[in-house]
């Protein structure tokens, strides 16, 4: 299953809800705000990091620099996408969550 995280972390809990009823082999894609919690140095980074193992983890790089973001350091193992890769993310999964 494919997981969106639109929200920021530091406003609503969707992460840490999706962190805790998504099934392990699970893809999560931070998108809109929810790329601030692809932040190196984000007070969330270690619940992410904590569940690499459990599920891949991307970030929607467009979303990244249309918030000024571009140069700063993203958590090592997130993958960055295009809108094309989230395209192609969402036909490759068999079902889409949207976490709100």
């Amino acid at each position: 299953m494919l997981h969106l995280i639109n929200k920021s972390p530091f406003e609503r809990n969707a992460l840490d809800s999706c962190l805790r009823l998504a099934k392990s082999g699970s893809s999560i894609l931070l998108i809109e705000d929810g790329v601030y919690a692809a932040l190196a140095k984000a007070a969330h980074a270690e619940k992410i990091i904590d569940r690499m193992g459990d599920f891949s983890f991307y970030v929607l790089g467009p979303d990244v620099a249309a918030r000024g973001l571009s140069d700063a350091p993203l958590i090592e193992g997130i993958d960055v996408v295009d809108y094309e890769g989230f395209v192609d993310m969402v036909a490759e999964h068999d079902a889409t969550q949207s976490w709100l």
